[in-house]
């Protein structure tokens, strides 16, 4: 018995050894490839959010612009000086409707000019030759009113002098312009135009940035310039202007461009050391070229403040040429004629409004008849 149980626990053992060998074997889990990671970068943490590498549009070339030429310019000038915005050509064309030129009328013209900023010695002039021409006992000719008083207002705006932009040099020399003005007058935003006038003409022009002062001179100069092809010579904020109008006459002569123009300071002209520092630019750039042209920038709202800007200004340098800005329905346009006559200088631009083309040559044929236009 004891051999049976033996055997029968043997045969048991078979069996199920047997049996073990007989199932598959379980798959074994595969082990992943271990990233090669180079010592010389860290490894980025789980938490880390991956970066996006964005591509910086490509810049967009500025279209250069066709300025307007010059000459069809004052065709806005009767819009702008209209009797309907403009107090010195209500007054003018109030004398021509009167029904009779009593003394009364005559004390109400004197005043509108007076207050126009025509001044007191040309209204008396004014006024004077109008009631010679005129008839004195208060009845007159709408007709010859009007060609009489066309005629004083061309005498005393002037016919005669010479108001052509100075731009080009001597001797293959670039003509040098240098534009100055105080503060507020939209001195920068002169030059802007002008560039656009001279290229219009046909000029090759370089401007100078030379208002180192203020911030945004600089980026606003380079704005107006870039829309139209121009380069601009710029300085580091708070740089000498001096040298910067240096290089850009450098600049010009280096390539043979027509014109270079200077735009200084806003210097406040109560400030003797910014007056000063405005003589010594003009100094520095005459090393390299004469200055041809000497731009006074004047508001032509601000009236008889503007005179004496116009005063210590002719102290410094000498202006050959005086640029009203804002002579449009704000202004009250007298100022053209005392202010050549304080400087014995000629107006030789005005602005008549904010466009990018509202810089024209002042003539006084359509200044003098925008000013008696009915509408």
């Amino acid at each position: 018995m004891a051999a049976v149980a033996v055997v029968l626990v043997v045969a048991a053992i078979t069996i199920v050894v047997g049996r073990r060998r007989a199932l598959p074997a379980p798959p074994s889990t595969p082990e992943l490839p271990a990233s090669p990671v180079s010592p010389a970068e860290p490894v980025p943490s789980a938490a880390a959010a991956p970066t996006e590498v964005v591509a910086e549009p490509a810049p967009q070339p500025v279209a250069v612009e066709t300025p307007e030429p010059p000459s069809s310019r004052l065709a806005r000038l009767r819009r702008r000086l209209s009797a309907s915005n403009n107090p010195f050509a209500r007054g003018l064309l109030g004398l021509l409707s009167a029904d009779r030129l009593d003394a009364e009328a005559w004390e109400d013209l004197e005043a509108t000019l007076i207050t126009a900023d025509l001044g007191v010695g040309p209204t008396d002039e004014l006024i004077t030759a109008l009631r010679r021409e005129l008839s004195i006992d208060g009845t007159s000719d709408p007709a010859k009113a009007k060609d009489v008083l066309r005629r004083e207002l061309l005498r005393l705006v002037g016919t005669d002098a010479d108001r052509s932009l100075r731009v080009t040099g001597a001797g293959g020399l670039p003509g040098v312009v240098l534009v100055v003005g105080v503060n507020g007058t939209g001195k920068t935003t002169t030059i802007g135009k002008l560039s656009r006038v001279l290229v219009a003409d046909g000029h090759s022009v370089v401007l100078a940035a030379a208002d180192t002062f203020r911030a945004a001179a600089a980026d606003q100069l380079q704005t107006w310039a870039s829309r139209v092809g121009v380069p601009v010579v710029r300085g580091p904020e708070g740089g000498d202007p001096a040298s910067v109008a240096f290089d850009a006459v450098e600049k010009g002569l280096s390539e043979g461009v027509d014109v270079v123009v200077v735009d200084t300071a806003g210097r406040l002209h109560t400030k003797t050391g910014l007056m000063d520092e405005l003589g010594k630019i003009k100094r520095v750039i005459e090393r390299k070229a004469p200055v041809t042209e000497v731009l006074l920038v004047i508001d032509a709202t601000t009236g008889q403040n503007g005179l004496a800007q116009a005063r210590v200004f002719a102290e410094v340098v000498d202006v050959t040429g005086i640029v009203l800005s804002k002579l449009d329905g704000s202004a009250k346009g007298g100022i053209v004629v005392p202010v050549q006559r304080e400087l014995g200088v000629p107006v030789k631009l005005i602005g008549l409004g904010e466009g990018p083309d509202d810089l024209a040559p002042f003539e006084p044929e359509g200044f003098v008849d925008a000013l008696l236009a009915e509408s």
